[in-house]
Parts: C-alpha cells; structure tokens; sequence
C-alpha cells in the first residue's frame, strides 16, 4: 500500500523466505477480514485517491 511497485507472488515469497502459495494464503486472509471489518471503503478510497 501507498508504492506503485508490482511484484509477483513469488518475489514477496523471496523477500520474506516463504512461499508464493504461503504469500497467496496471506494476501487471501487480510482482503477476507479487511471486508468483513467494513474497512473495505476507507481502503478503496486510499488506493484509489
């Protein structure tokens, strides 16, 4: 958030010495409770401007 970098699952895995499966599972669990906190707006309008 807040970098305009793109990188793929496997070179977050890389960086942190996981997985690019371990990195999905991550990313996969903080979108599930970012949604279900109602937060999901206030993010939108950070990302998006």
């Amino acid at each position: 958030i807040g970098r305009s970098d793109v990188h793929t699952l496997a070179e977050v895995g890389q960086v942190f010495g996981v997985s690019r499966e371990r990195i999905r599972q991550i990313e996969a669990l903080a979108l599930r409770k970012l949604r279900q906190s109602g937060s999901e707006s206030a993010l939108r309008s950070f990302v998006d401007g």
